[in-house]
């Protein structure tokens, strides 16, 4: 039996619940006979949905607590099924429930694997969190850039830091024309040239640098006076956005703020733009790089996180010191005006299928597969 523990997968839209998704659907092709019980922390049973890769799973949720609730609720559930079930393994789905895994090990003996993301693995100090780290069996990173960082700061063994990086759905995210009906709603003519943006807009992520393509627009439009730059997302960090649009940089008139987008029309967005930009500083990966490159766009990331991972440094797409904003600026018009040396960027099906190759779902699963193989192999 294997228990996997996971933050959130169906009402979170973020890179973690895609990464958790991938996560659950491989574990089910390994062996779909297998007992996989999983505890999601803040998802509630109203939130499930189909495609999850859950097929199988006896699933659990805590989100029905109340937050101030939540988190010692959450705990107890992890250790009681695993106290009472002795589970061959636990897949900790977030660093912060390395914690309850240590110490379930401490009891049981059972051992257990960590996921690392990005910013919760960085310049660790709870001595508690680097005890779970250095006490698992196995910890997987989602780029080399957090499994350089975590053997870096922590000290870990390297050869039980392994990487699994991200993968994304290749069938949703394919290539076609731009939207007639996205056109319409944001008066845009097929000839336009549209940057993309696809975050959050969290006051605690700012780092994705939706904010420095903005200082960059009065930049572009001098030379692409057509220009549009569309932002797909929604967060408290909204009315900073709109009073720097409106009032601090006037680009009112070639700034679009999409608000939320159902999971159905992301795709098409996509597709409407041409060129995907996020020049990111804290990204442990960025799945929507490889979303926005599997239909064929070209994409543009920071040189300063895991974006270097997705874009295959340079290989891919585009990596720009996120802090010179000049730099953002004419980049972004070269790769517009299909003058960046990177003729891969303006091949769509040629992108399309190197990104898959490197990044598709099969990559991942032989990835995970080979190591539980390896893992229960030793243990039989």
């Amino acid at each position: 039996m294997i228990h996997v523990w996971l933050p959130d997968i169906y009402r979170e839209k973020g890179g973690i619940g895609a990464f958790s998704a991938s996560l659950l659907a491989a574990l089910h092709d390994w062996n779909p006979k297998a007992l996989r019980r999983v505890i999601i922390k803040n998802d509630a049973p109203r939130h499930r949905r189909p495609a999850n890769g859950d097929q199988g799973a006896r699933i659990h949720f805590a989100g029905r607590w109340p937050p101030v609730l939540r988190t010692s609720a959450y705990s107890a559930k992890l250790l009681g099924f695993g106290v009472a079930e002795r589970p061959d393994l636990v897949i900790v789905g977030h660093l912060h429930f390395g914690v309850a895994a240590r110490l379930l090990g401490q009891f049981t003996g059972i051992p257990y694997w960590i996921m690392a993301y990005g910013v919760e693995s960085w310049g660790i100090e709870r001595q508690d969190l680097q005890a779970a780290l250095h006490s698992a069996e196995r910890i997987f990173a989602i780029s080399n850039y957090t499994r350089g960082r975590l053997l870096a700061e922590q000290l870990l063994d390297p050869e039980k830091v392994s990487l699994l990086t991200c993968t994304f759905d290749q069938d949703r995210f394919t290539i076609k024309a731009k939207p007639n009906h996205l056109l319409s709603r944001h008066n845009l003519s097929p000839e336009q040239p549209v940057i993309l943006t696809v975050s959050r807009l969290m006051a605690s992520e700012q780092y994705k640098g939706y904010d420095r393509v903005l200082r960059a627009m009065p930049m572009i439009r001098e030379v692409l006076p057509g220009v549009r730059y569309v932002i797909v997302g929604q967060g408290d960090d909204r009315p900073r956005i709109e009073r720097l649009i409106n009032e601090q940089l006037g680009v009112q008139d070639c700034v679009t703020l999409a608000g939320f987008v159902p999971d159905e029309e992301l795709s098409d967005y996509y597709n409407l733009c041409d060129v995907f930009a996020m020049p990111s500083k804290r990204e442990g990966f960025g799945i929507v790089y490889l979303e926005a490159m599997s239909c064929g766009k070209p994409a543009l990331g920071g040189n300063k996180d895991g974006a270097i991972d997705a874009l295959c440094d340079g290989e891919l797409g585009v990596l720009v010191d996120p802090d010179d904003i000049e730099k953002l600026a004419t980049t972004l018009i070269e790769i517009l005006l299909r003058k960046y040396p990177l003729p891969l960027m303006y091949q769509p099906e040629a992108l399309r299928a190197r990104v898959i190759d490197i990044y598709g779902y099969a990559r991942f699963r032989e990835t995970l597969k080979m190591r539980l193989d390896s893992f229960f192999g030793a243990q039989s």
